[in-house]
């Protein structure tokens, strides 16, 4: 079976829905059985100041779960992705908290990366997701 980018941009989003590390597991095990590799990364504070470090932290869960390895291309396809998908909850975020996970999953050269999040200040949060897909040759 072969998988396309709305699949795995799917999968990427499941990931960053899991309300847990057992259930990051489970996910991230279902989706190794049939061949799509997946990691998952929580994150939280002030939106714009969060950025960068959202972004390195990424790259480092793609590399440790074996999405990516150790090229630019590689690594700029997940920065890439990381960062459209944040720029699509920024009119919502800026200024403000965030607090949330990031998933990805990556199928052959289909690559995505979801965020799922809540923008905010003390209980009265906003929700958010952006979603980004990007091809590694």
């Amino acid at each position: 079976m072969t998988y396309g980018s709305k699949k795995i941009a799917r999968i990427a989003l499941y990931m960053a829905m899991t309300e847990t590390r057992d259930d990051e597991k489970v996910e991230k095990k279902k989706n190794e059985a049939i061949g799509i590799k997946t990691a998952a990364v929580d994150f939280g504070g002030e939106y714009l100041a969060s950025i960068n470090k959202i972004i390195e932290h990424a790259i480092v869960a793609a590399k440790r779960e074996g999405l990516i390895g150790n090229t630019h291309s590689e690594e700029g396809s997940v920065a890439g992705a990381t960062r459209e998908a944040l720029s699509q909850i920024q009119s919502k975020a800026i200024g403000l908290n965030v607090g949330g996970k990031l998933g990805i999953a990556r199928y052959k050269d289909h690559l995505s990366v979801a965020v799922f999040l809540g923008v905010g200040l003390l209980h009265l949060d906003e929700v958010a997701v952006g979603l980004a897909h990007r091809i590694i040759k």
